[in-house]
C-alpha cells in the first residue's frame, strides 16, 4: 500500500506516546500530536492558543461531559457564531486529518483519529493500555512524583479522553470493536510493542 495511518489510542502511562515516537523514527514519517492543533490553525485561520486552549476549558465543563456533539465531516463558517467553538475545532483538526491520509503517510497520537478516517482503507487503528496499576507506577517515574500524584494524573486524563471520545464519535473509548489491535503493554517493553505494532502493519498494508 502506498499510503497508511496509524490511528493510535492510548490509556494515560501506558507508553503509547513514546510507542508512536518510536514507529514514526522507524518508519520515516511524521507523528501528529500536538503538532495537528499548528496545522489545523493554519488551515482555519483560527488563533493556534484556541486550539491549544480547547481540551483545558473543557475538562470541567458538565456540558460536555452529558452532552454530544458527534462529528459528521461538516464545517462551521467564519461568520458564524460558533466558528471558534470547541466543536469547530475538531471539525477543522478532522480536515486536516483526512487531507494528510490522502497524500502521507502518518501517525496520529488521541485526537479521535480512528473515527475520523473509519472510512479509509489505508488505517490501522491501534488502543494501547496497561494495568491501572502499571500506568501509575510509570507515571511516577516519568514525573518524579508521589503515587497518590500520579494516580489522580492517571485517572483525570483517561476521564478526560473517555468523555472527549464519547463527545465527539457517540461511542465507548475503550470498546475493541473501535480497533484493529488492542496491546496491552503491561508486560512488553517499549521496544516489544513496536515490534508487534509493526508486525500487524506488515500483515495488513505489506510495508516493512
Amino acid at each position: 500500500m502506498e499510503r497508511f495511518v496509524i490511528a493510535l489510542t492510548r490509556t494515560c502511562g501506558s507508553g503509547g506516546t513514546t510507542i508512536s515516537k518510536m514507529l514514526a523514527d522507524d518508519y520515516g514519517i511524521d507523528m501528529y500530536d500536538r503538532k495537528l492543533l499548528r496545522l489545523a490553525s493554519e488551515d482555519s485561520g483560527i488563533n493556534e492558543a484556541l486550539f491549544a486552549n480547547a481540551d483545558e476549558l473543557t475538562r470541567n465543563s458538565l456540558l460536555y461531559r452529558v452532552s454530544k456533539k458527534l462529528y459528521h465531516g461538516e464545517l462551521i463558517p467564519p461568520e458564524s457564531n460558533n466558528f471558534t467553538s470547541d466543536q469547530n475545532l475538531f471539525n477543522y483538526q478532522a480536515k486536516v486529518l483526512k487531507e494528510l491520509a490522502e497524500r502521507e503517510s502518518y501517525i496520529c497520537v488521541g485526537r479521535a483519529c480512528d473515527y475520523i478516517l473509519k472510512d479509509f482503507p489505508n488505517v490501522l487503528k491501534v488502543f494501547v493500555y496497561a494495568p491501572t496499576d502499571i500506568c501509575i507506577e510509570n507515571e511516577m517515574k516519568r514525573q518524579g512524583i508521589e503515587r497518590k500524584a500520579a494516580e489522580k494524573y492517571v485517572n483525570s486524563n483517561n476521564k478526560f479522553r473517555r468523555e472527549y471520545y464519547k463527545y465527539h464519535t457517540g461511542r465507548i473509548w475503550e470498546d475493541p470493536y473501535n480497533y484493529d489491535l488492542c496491546l496491552n503493554t503491561g508486560d512488553l517493553t517499549h521496544e516489544q510493542a513496536v515490534a508487534v505494532i509493526k508486525a500487524y502493519v506488515k500483515a495488513k498494508f505489506d510495508v516493512e
